[in-house]
Parts: C-alpha cells; structure tokens; sequence
C-alpha cells in the first residue's frame, strides 16, 4: 500500500503513511485509505478478518453523522498468487476504508500547532457538537448504559490496563489516589447518574472527540473518527464527549479554549446540571490517553525514540487524570449594570482567565421558556414572575456548581436590592465566597451599543434604557465590601488583573 501502483488513481508521491495503536492510514494525495490491525486489547477486537469488516463498514455509517463529506466506501483488498490489489478478483485477505483526504493543516491540533486555532473556532466547535447531541440517537438500551455499573466497568478497567505502567511512566500515590477518587464518586454519586439517564442526557455519542479527531475542511467543522468498536465508549453522557475536547486543550495548555468551547456548549443545551459529572469524565479522558498512549510502549513495530516521545506523553496525561480529582474552592461572581453596559463582555473575559462557568441570564430566560437562544423573546418572557424565575434559576445552579469547586459568573443586571440580597445571604450561609462586578458607561455609550447589537442572544434595545435607570437601586453599605465597579470605556484586561 506505500507503492504507487496500488492504487487505480493519481497517487501524491511519496505516500505518507500514519500509524496508531490500532491502524494504519495511507495518505495518497486526494483519498486516504485505514487498515484496521489485527490486534485485540479486550475494550477493542480487530482479531479476525470478519470483525475487522464489520467495523469497517460500522465505521462508515457512524462517521455520515459528523463528517459525511470525508468517509466514501469500504473495500476489499484481495491477493492472487504474491501480489495483492484493491478491489480485485483474488482472495479477500484485508478490507480497507476508503476517505477523502484533507490536508493535516486542516486538523484542529494541527491548527494549534501552527497558531491558527482561535477562541472563535473553539465557540463554533460547541455550536456543533450541541448539535451533533440533539440529533444522536437515544433509547432505553442506549440509556442503560449509563448506569452506574455499567459507566465504572469501563473507568475500573483503565485501571486494571495500565497496572504494568506503575512505576514506569505514572507513580504508585497517583494511581491509588485517581482509582480512590472515582471509587468515591460512583458510590457517593449514584443519584447523579440516575437524573443524567432520566434526563436523556445518555446517547449514541462519538467517544474520542479530541483535536485529532476534529478538522476544518471547507470552512465547516468536522468530527470524524468516532468509536465504533466499543458500545460503552459510544453509549455514554453527552459531557464524556465534551470532557475529551477540554481535556484535551487543557493539556495543550490552554484552559481558554477548552472554556469557550465548555460555555458555549452548555449554554446551547442548558445543560448546566451535567457540569457536575464533568471532573469525573475529565480525568478519565486524561486516563484513557495515556492508556493507549502507554500501549505503544509495548508495540514491537513502534521505533525506540518514537517510545521515549510515547512515555514522556503517556506520563503528563497519568499526572493531569490526577489533579482533575484534587477538590477545589468554588465561587461566586455576580455581574451587575444596565444592558449595553458590557457585562457580558467582562463576563466572558473573566471566564477565560479564571476558567469559570459564564451563566448568561438571558440564555437561562430563554431555556426556561422554551425558546430558541437565537429567537427572539417575547413579553411573556419578560414578565416580573419569569424575571424572579430566571433570577431563582441563576442562584441555584451557581451555588450548586460553585459547591462542585467552579468558579461561577453570573451575568444579569442585578440591579435591585432584593436579588443582590439573595445571592449574598446564600452564599455566606453556604460559605462560598463572594464578589460583584459592576460594569459602567455613560448613557449615551449604552445606547450606541444596543444599538449597534447584532447576533447576540441578549434582547434588550435602547429604548428600555430609562426604565432601567428609574428602577435601579443603588449598593447599600453591605453590599460595597462585594463591589468592584469597572468603566467599561477604558480597557477592561488592566482593571480585572
């Protein structure tokens, strides 16, 4: 497959050939073809030539979901006396999946590397996989996979994989303390499990959604590679697939990333509730990566300095699946100002720098009322009872979030003293600690924004500006101590820093 006469097409010389733990794939110019190995690591069974068919055709359909424009055909390769030819009329000794190939420039880790990956990708990337969720399948099987047996047998067998590597490339203490947290979590956490399955958050997913896994082609974004060997690496909570991106970038260094993909995400679904399961799928993303990667420690066709490279990779991820279980110290940020004063803005500025969850008060408006992020609302979504609702909603899955460790902003006008109140008593009865950002500008400035607002989900027009004014409520004596006040005329990194 690396000579050029193999191929019944115009061949890019020379043939760039990319090997895994588990297959090899030929680069030829305009169509890449994977050999599936023959290999059998127990959570994946390549073994025979019949299973290595039915995974590839499986491969094929699954792949139609997220990157229909990549996956082609699969074909047989067959053999007649020594020489073996694609699609031939020999003996059928191997299949192969043909793809259409992109360039490596196109993957997002390869966009990374170079520099051309940007925050805005990373939020067009959470549009898409919110998307991609809504539409995979679900269904009682699908569901029963994510109950609590089923989700720690695949968790305790990473565990029982990578023993041989104690020692090697992680240590004794973070093995025994990553197995010890997960072991906590699934026994203390059971209901947890049982309200992700009753809210249907348990799907047919992809199940590798790293950057490699992920390309820009034709300016839309891609997931192709998604598991097709393994139903409990498929079957599982939407956040598994989520937690493997922002571990992912997390790795790479930048939490900032992974925190406007993560924001985005769970702003599209509203699913905030499912933040609670993500430190457990964090780690074990971290965890399965540097399983495989461990595997080619022991692959006799892997090159020895390729070894060295695959040991000092498969110890950084065992070190990073074991500070996602240290405990952290959550937090509360309240926004507060009129609209077009840029608190949306500052929020999400402070939410890449802090890594912090960024609850916007117009997506949770919109959540609750069953609309559409992108429509807009009308005066039944505005009514004072669903404003209490919204502000209630807010309140609540901060504080339950900022239990779980995240730093929280919430971004609303907070602007009368009763909803300041509220937040302030509960956090010092929950004892989180607490802070109120209050964003500023000259009317005439507010206006002009509002005015100029286009594509954001946020429904407020200059005209509700005198109301708001008339009906804000100034910071009593209490609150000042919580208040840090921002001119959001002026550069806003100097003020928050």
């Amino acid at each position: 497959m690396l000579q050029v006469g193999f191929y019944p097409h115009e061949v890019k010389e020379p043939i760039e050939l990319i090997q895994t733990h588990v297959s090899y794939v030929f680069l030829t110019g305009d169509y890449a073809y994977k050999l599936k190995k023959p290999v059998n690591f127990g959570f994946l069974d390549y073994s025979t030539l019949e299973k290595r068919e039915h995974f590839c055709h499986q491969e094929l359909e699954m792949n139609k979901r997220g990157a229909p424009e990549l996956y082609l055909e699969v074909l047989p390769i067959t053999q007649t006396e020594d020489k073996f030819s694609l699609s031939g009329t020999g003996e059928t000794v191997e299949y192969v999946l043909k793809m259409r190939q992109f360039p490596q420039s196109a993957l997002l880790s390869e966009m990374f590397e170079i520099g051309t990956l940007t925050q805005s990708h990373m939020e067009e990337l959470g549009q898409v996989l919110a998307k991609y969720h809504e539409q995979s399948n679900s269904s009682d099987r699908i569901r029963s996979f994510g109950e609590v047996a089923q989700v720690r047998q695949a968790i305790d067998e990473n565990y029982e994989q990578t023993k041989n590597y104690i020692g090697k490339v992680q240590t004794q203490a973070q093995y025994a303390e990553t197995k010890h947290y997960t072991d906590n979590f699934f026994t203390g956490r059971s209901q947890l499990f049982s309200s992700r399955i009753e809210d249907n958050k348990i799907r047919e997913c992809h199940g590798d959604l790293h950057l490699r896994n992920i390309c820009l082609w034709h300016d839309k974004i891609l997931l192709f590679d998604c598991i097709e060997f393994n139903e409990p690496f498929r079957f599982v909570d939407v956040m598994y697939d989520v937690a493997f991106t922002v571990m992912d970038l997390q790795a790479r260094q930048r939490p900032d990333f992974g925190n406007a993909f993560l924001n985005t995400y769970v702003e599209q679904t509203g699913d905030w509730e499912g933040l609670q399961v993500l430190p457990l799928y964090l780690s074990r993303q971290a965890y399965v990566r540097a399983k495989v990667t461990s595997f080619l420690l022991d692959d006799p066709g892997i090159p020895e300095a390729a070894k060295v490279e695959a040991a000092k990779t498969a110890s950084g991820y065992y070190k990073l699946a074991w500070e996602y279980t240290k405990p952290r110290q959550g937090k509360l940020i309240l926004m507060s100002g009129l609209s077009g004063s840029g608190k949306s803005t500052t929020a999400k500025l402070l939410a890449r720098k802090l890594d912090a969850i960024h609850l916007r008060s117009d997506a949770v408006r919109k959540h609750l009322g069953n609309i559409p992020l992108s429509e807009r609302g009308g005066d039944e979504l505005y009514t004072p009872e669903m404003t209490q609702k919204t502000y209630d909603r807010l309140l609540q899955l901060g504080c339950m979030l900022a239990h779980q460790g995240f730093t929280v902003i919430l971004d609303a006008k907070y602007d009368r003293v009763a909803l300041r109140t509220n937040a302030i008593d509960l956090a010092e009865f929950q004892q989180l600690p607490l802070q109120i950002i209050h964003c500023t500008a000259p009317i005439e400035v507010l206006r002009d924004r509002l005015a100029a607002r286009t594509g954001d989900i946020a429904d407020a027009t200059a005209d509700l500006l005198e109301s708001q004014i008339a009906n804000a409520e100034a910071f009593t004596s209490i609150e000042q101590s919580y208040v840090r006040t921002l001119d959001t005329t002026k550069p806003i990194e100097p003020q928050i820093a």
